[in-house]
């Protein structure tokens, strides 16, 4: 793969961990807010986020994380949901790099046998972070709480890659 899906994917832990930060000073209250047309709660939320990523990594590499959040998982705390990003943030940057688009993966989903292109697990981890991530930025807008800077702009000015103050 290139270097843009690494790229990708370093954003997607980037963006993780910062949604992470920016909730672990809520108070029960707000992360137990919810709005029409997200997922849920913010804390099943993130849950879920995670949950999803550490799906992703085991269904690319056949090895499943013995302690993997599973649908219905409590919230264990933000210590470790922001171990739990790193931990598969760093697993799917990695798999980016390696793994061929087209490779087939196959095994079974509630006693059925699949096959899937390599490539489709990466573009839903994406996606599907992506989706859940704005979620939770609805729910806190709906509560008056500013957003947090999720996107490539805010990424590119954290790591340097972007100077809106430079002169041309």
């Amino acid at each position: 793969m290139d270097a843009t899906l690494t790229e990708l994917f370093k954003h997607n832990l980037w963006a993780n961990l910062r949604l992470l930060d920016a909730c672990a000073v809520l108070s029960d209250d707000q992360l137990d807010a919810s709005a029409p047309g997200t997922f849920g709660r913010v804390r099943d939320t993130l849950v879920h986020i995670l949950g999803a990523e550490e799906h992703y990594v085991g269904l690319l590499t056949d090895r499943r994380f013995e302690d993997a959040l599973g649908p219905g998982s409590s919230f264990p705390g933000f210590e470790d949901l922001r171990r739990r990003a790193q931990r598969s943030g760093e697993a799917l940057i990695t798999l980016a790099a390696q793994v061929q688009p087209a490779q087939t993966l196959r095994g079974t989903r509630q006693g059925r046998p699949y096959a899937v292109a390599a490539g489709i697990p990466l573009v839903q981890a994406i996606n599907h972070g992506t989706e859940h991530r704005a979620h939770v930025v609805t729910t806190l807008s709906g509560l008056g709480i500013p957003p947090t800077g999720l996107d490539a702009w805010a990424y590119g000015e954290a790591r340097g890659l972007v100077d809106f103050g430079a002169s041309t």
